[in-house]
């Protein structure tokens, strides 16, 4: 049920539809810069609870809705006064903000954009015919899931077999079958023989997939992810974010650190190359966060997340280019080019890196240990918890399982890596198992 409209002051609007965890403080103050007011639209305001707990009470307005329900939203803002834009900053969330800015006459992103950015394969196929890249993704087939759920492939050995040949035949071994709109690193299976391969078909056959089962080949190197600003078709990069990742089966993220020590002529290269990217995938405003690994034979697309990179990352920017780097959040979103797009990128303050805490099995989560010995570790360490004490951490797989964050700073990436992985050993989440049926 939606809560009643709080009594909102007479600064002119600016709602956001659900947001990353963590950087609405920074939004609500380059907002607030603007002359408008931030304005929180969330279907859980739990997911924000570390942020809302560090703002003043007055910095934003927080409206609880159903943010999956359009007309619920629609709602909300017709109440709201003087509508100057429309934020978003999540995947799920992007394709319905950029249909309502077009119905309400807000600037914003083409929807159609949107929509092909949050389809994995249809990207991977666009950067292929746009001659960006020579792998292409096969899509396997689907039935109509169950229980109100869009997913699962047919059932059944033989067309399990069939499938199997298929991928060998179009991407090859090792590969990575994917859901074309997972998020979190969800539905994502690395597969390196035709077992490996029979079994992720099987368990994909059970997952409650957001959008279309596909296969790509696997890419061999390290991951990383460019962080870019675009406008009007010209894109600009801020840096690389280096990306940990776990072993398989996991294939969750451990950390990331910001920014990576780039060889000489390899920051105008990256860029370059991220901006043909960015524009056979149709993105030409806003931020983007360009998931690459570096092969041999280079960089290689992952995947585009046409936002602020997630965690902490866009407190890693505004930490390294000693600036608030979502004033050209707010920019973009009122129709402005950012200012960040001409102004010297370099990087005046600390590298920055964090590592997330998850525990050694599900459960519920009862506290942690070591958190009152994080001041002793160099690299002015903080903790960024992102669940409470009695929350339910059901799998720990993939990102969902994360209780925490810890961040260090240091002179280079590296270091700030090497600071946040040893202070975060010392942290030890306590679960509870589960409760039995």
């Amino acid at each position: 049920m939606t809560a009643p409209l709080p009594s909102l002051p007479s600064l002119a609007s600016l709602p956001s539809l659900e947001s990353l965890s963590f950087g609405l403080a920074r939004t609500a103050e380059a907002a607030a810069a603007r002359g408008h007011r931030l304005c929180l639209l969330t279907g859980d305001r739990s997911v924000y609870r570390h942020e809302l707990a560090t703002l003043p009470p007055d910095a934003l307005d927080v409206i609880d809705v159903d943010t999956t329900d359009t007309d619920a939203v629609r709602r909300v803002l017709d109440g709201l006064p003087s509508l100057a834009g429309l934020i978003n900053t999540t995947d799920t969330w992007s394709a319905p903000a950029a249909e309502l800015a077009v119905a309400y006459g807000l600037p914003g992103p083409d929807p159609a954009a949107v929509r092909l950015l949050r389809d994995k394969a249809r990207v991977r196929d666009a950067l292929h015919r746009a001659g960006v890249s020579d792998r292409t993704a096969l899509v396997l087939e689907r039935r109509p899931g169950q229980d109100g759920i869009a997913g699962g492939i047919v059932d059944g050995v033989a067309d399990q077999a069939a499938r199997a040949a298929r991928v060998v035949e179009a991407v090859g071994l090792p590969a990575v079958l994917k859901d074309s709109s997972g998020t979190s690193s969800r539905g994502v299976w690395i597969v390196r023989d035709t077992d490996g391969l029979r079994a992720a078909l099987a368990e994909a056959a059970e997952a409650p997939l957001k959008g279309e089962l596909f296969a790509e080949p696997f890419l061999a190197g390290p991951l990383y992810s460019a962080e870019t600003l675009s406008w009007a078709g010209a894109t600009r990069l801020l840096g690389v974010s280096s990306r940990q990742t776990s072993r398989t089966p996991a294939v969750r993220e451990e950390g990331a650190a910001f920014p990576v020590a780039l060889p000489p002529g390899d920051h105008d290269g990256l860029e370059k190359w991220a901006g043909r990217v960015l524009d056979a995938a149709g993105h030409d405003q806003g931020f983007a966060h360009v998931e690459f690994v570096l092969t041999a034979h280079g960089p290689e697309l992952v995947e585009i997340n046409r936002r602020i990179g997630g965690a902490l990352i866009g407190e890693a920017l505004c930490r390294s280019l000693q600036v608030n780097v979502y004033d050209a959040l707010v920019d973009a979103a009122l129709g402005r080019r950012p200012a960040l797009l001409d102004a010297p990128v370099r990087t005046a303050g600390p590298a920055v890196a964090f590592v997330l805490v998850y525990p050694d099995r599900a459960g519920t989560l009862t506290g942690w240990r070591g958190l009152d010995g994080l001041g002793a570790y160099p690299g002015e360490v903080e903790w960024y918890p992102v669940r409470a004490p009695g929350d339910a951490v059901p799998d720990i797989g993939d990102q969902r399982g994360c209780t925490g964050m810890v961040l260090a700073e240091a002179a280079t990436a590296e270091l700030a890596q090497h600071r946040a992985w040893s202070a975060a050993t010392s942290v030890r989440p306590v679960m509870r198992p589960a409760a039995g049926p």
